[in-house]
C-alpha cells in the first residue's frame, strides 16, 4: 500500500483560489497533502534560484522556463496551468471612467490621481504600456506599488490607489474595489502560469501527479470560474 505525503509547493498569489479548490479535491482522491507557499512571481523565482527547495512550482511561464534553464526545474517538466489577462480596478464611491478602447484607458490614467499596478508580470506590461502611451513620465509621481504578492486590489480599497491594474482574477472578489472590466483587446496582455517539477523534488512522483491533476481537462471549469483560463 502506497503511504501519504506532504507535497511542498510554491505558487503565485494570482491562481490561488483556483488552486486551493483543485487541491482540495486532489488531496481528496490521492490521500496526499499539499503545503503551499504563495508570493508573487519574481519573489518565489528568486528564492527557487536562490536554492529553495520545493516539490513543485507555480509562476509565470517565462520564469518556469528560466528556472529550467538553471537547472532548477526538471527539464520537460513545464505544464501550463492558467491564463490570466490584465483587467482595472476602481476604488468605490468614484467616478466610473470610460476604459473602452486605448485611448480611453490613457485618458483614465492621466485623470486619476493615483494609480496602482504589481511588482509582477503585470506590473512589467503596464508600465511599458505607459512607456508606449508616451505618459509614463506624467503619471510616474502617482504610481504606487505593492510588495511582491501582496493583494493589489486591497491596496485600491483602503485608498491608497484611486485607479489599479492588475491580473483579473486577483480583482474579481476584493470588497471595496470597482472591478471595470478587462483592458481593450488591442492592448491586452495575457501572462501564462505554469507548474514545474523541482530537480530535487523529495516526492518527485507524487509531484507530478498533482501537475497531471492541475492540468486535466476536469480543471478547467474552476479555473474559467476564478477568471482565468486553462
Amino acid at each position: 500500500m502506497v503511504q501519504p505525503v506532504e507535497l511542498r509547493v510554491m505558487a503565485a498569489s494570482t491562481i490561488k483560489e483556483a488552486y486551493l479548490e483543485l487541491v482540495s479535491a486532489f488531496e481528496r482522491s490521492s490521500g496526499n497533502t499539499v503545503a503551499t507557499t504563495w508570493g508573487g512571481t519574481e519573489g518565489l523565482a528568486n528564492r527557487i534560484s536562490g536554492g529553495e527547495v520545493v516539490d513543485v512550482v507555480i509562476v509565470a511561464a517565462r520564469n518556469i522556463d528560466k528556472l529550467i534553464t538553471e537547472g532548477r526545474l526538471v527539464p520537460g517538466s513545464r505544464a501550463d496551468v492558467a491564463k490570466s489577462g490584465i483587467g482595472i480596478a476602481l476604488r468605490t464611491g468614484l467616478p466610473q471612467p470610460d476604459i473602452s478602447s486605448a485611448e480611453a484607458v490613457k485618458r483614465a490614467v492621466l485623470a486619476a490621481s493615483s494609480i496602482a499596478y504589481s511588482t509582477g508580470p503585470s506590473g512589467f506590461y503596464v508600465a511599458d504600456l505607459f512607456q508606449k502611451m508616451r505618459i509614463y513620465d506624467q503619471i510616474k509621481q502617482k504610481v504606487r506599488q505593492p510588495v511582491s504578492g501582496a493583494p493589489l486590489g486591497e491596496l485600491v480599497a483602503r485608498g491608497d490607489a484611486d485607479l489599479g491594474f492588475e491580473q483579473i482574477s486577483n480583482l474579481l472578489r476584493v470588497k471595496g474595489i470597482d472591478y471595470l472590466g478587462p483592458l481593450p483587446p488591442e492592448i491586452q496582455n495575457i501572462t501564462v502560469y505554469s507548474a514545474g517539477v523541482h530537480t530535487q523534488a523529495p516526492m518527485p512522483d507524487a509531484a507530478a501527479a498533482l501537475v497531471r491533476f492541475l492540468t486535466a481537462p476536469e480543471a478547467a471549469p474552476i479555473i474559467r470560474k476564478m477568471g482565468m483560463e486553462p
